[in-house]
């Protein structure tokens, strides 16, 4: 007789005792951290050893200390990982499983073949069709999810564009179809601001070339399954702010908070991504996704801003939310989507109990790049691990910790160090991850004094020589 899973408590016990060896292979384990404790065989091999060798489900193989992180794209990364002795050796030992990336490409899909690992993610031509902003956009129109005001086609020049722009005002907001929203979202009001970014903007054979509005960004996250797409709660985006990240339009981190939003933006924001989930499901797509959400402060639309048709920045605020321990982890519905065993499970209950703000704690995360431009070698860095904020500003190590679960009151954080003492960092690189209880971010959008004064004492932490 075929196994059913009937309800939340068969799915969580089906994993607990479930020992197939499921690897997350990225650059760090962040986004995924804690998994193991849901799923019993669960671990990870990451390029950078966060845990100085102390976690006992991370597999770090030996990196020349000397080198910069040599990678343009995690695809090249993932996959020399796949291609190192140690790694096979390391995972042959567990036998035949699964694997996840952040970033992969067919050559992935073949790599993790040849180990006899089952590649549990959406083909990567779906994959990318849905990260492209232009079709993602499409897509949305076609479930009824509304972008903000925009026109799609090519720009060669400034007139081109003020052409395409017709009706959308004089400041306009231009993205081209792929890549990270600080780096390929340009605000362009006048011929000098285009001219500055023209070369980005007219080698794309299409653009999206939006009317700019006052935006606050959010983000939610969801999951593509046969019985629904599960959806998890909006949280707010941190984006920019010089403390933090050198890029303006820069991701640096989210809020998963009560008071951020009213109940209509809560709602419409959900119910958009669970019918942009559907949509997907259409088109062959199965399992995790993250939408990027706009909110218009002058009028309160809120508009589908970008797709990112994966594991996200903001998963690990969504997995280890109170809905997800009283519950289930939303990633958990991923590996049952790709695990083969069938299910039964009321999605439209649980979605409406998931967008209940009292079944949301308050937690935020801040992502700590280096800001200087200039190129140093680490003679000092912060152990990842629980710190506590000082009252004169200063941060002290409390222990190791591999997740945040001991985070205990408002004055404690856990911070996840990504380069080690001997490590090149460059401008721009990722220091580490901050995650504290809490808000980050003040009423009129900026940085509340606490979050200031975490980000201050980590990064007294953080010593180097010039390279």
């Amino acid at each position: 007789m075929k196994q059913i899973l009937r309800g939340l408590s068969e799915i969580r016990g089906y994993f607990f005792r479930d020992e197939t060896p499921t690897w997350y292979i990225c650059a760090t384990p962040y986004t995924l951290l804690g998994m193991d404790e849901w799923v019993r065989g669960f671990r990870f091999v990451s390029y950078a050893d966060c845990f100085d060798g102390r976690h006992p489900r991370v597999f770090v193989p030996p990196q020349d200390i000397d080198e910069t992180f040599p990678y343009e794209l995690l695809e090249d990364m993932n996959n020399d990982l796949l291609r190192r002795a140690d790694v096979q050796a390391h995972i042959r030992r567990f036998g035949p499983g699964r694997a996840l990336f952040m970033m992969f490409d067919d050559t992935t899909r073949a790599l993790a073949a040849d180990l006899d690992l089952d590649l549990i993610l959406p083909e990567a031509h779906l994959r990318r069709m849905v990260d492209d902003k232009v079709e993602a956009t499409r897509i949305g129109d076609r479930a009824g999810v509304p972008s903000v005001p925009n026109a799609l086609g090519r720009a060669g020049s400034w007139s081109e564009l003020q052409a395409l722009a017709k009706g959308l005002g004089p400041d306009l907001v231009v993205q081209t179809p792929f890549g990270d929203s600080g780096t390929t979202t340009f605000f362009v009001s006048s011929e000098s601001e285009f001219d500055r970014y023209a070369g980005a903007i007219v080698a794309e054979p299409e653009i999206k070339v939006m009317k700019r509005i006052r935006p606050v960004q959010a983000a939610i996250e969801g999951c593509v399954t046969r019985q629904g797409t599960i959806v998890g709660p909006l949280m707010t985006e941190v984006i920019g702010f010089d403390e933090l990240t050198p890029f303006r339009g820069g991701w640096a981190g989210n809020e998963a908070t009560t008071g951020a939003f009213t109940d209509a933006q809560r709602q419409a924001a959900s119910k958009g991504t669970a019918r942009f989930g559907d949509a997907l499901r259409a088109l062959g797509y199965r399992g995790y996704f993250e939408i990027d959400w706009l909110i218009d402060q002058d009028t309160d639309e809120v508009y589908l801003g970008e797709v990112n048709p994966r594991l996200s920045g903001a998963s690990p605020l969504t997995n280890l939310a109170a809905f997800a321990h009283a519950d289930a982890p939303l990633f958990l519905f991923h590996l049952l989507e790709y695990s083969g065993v069938e299910f039964e499970l009321d999605v439209d209950r649980m979605n409406t109990r998931w967008r209940d703000p009292d079944n949301l704690d308050d937690w935020s995360q801040l992502i700590l790049k280096r800001t200087e431009d200039s190129t140093v070698r680490l003679t000092g860095a912060p152990q990842s691990g629980v710190w506590r904020l000082e009252h004169d500003g200063s941060a002290t190590f409390l222990f190791p910790q591999t997740h945040r679960r001991t985070v205990d009151g408002e004055d404690q954080a856990f911070f996840l160090r990504i380069p080690r003492v001997g490590d090149r960092v460059n401008f721009a690189d990722d220091l580490g991850i901050l995650v504290f209880r809490g808000r980050t971010m003040t009423e009129d959008g900026g940085l509340t004094d606490r979050a200031n004064a975490w980000v201050n004492a980590i990064r007294r932490h953080f010593e180097g020589e010039p390279v």
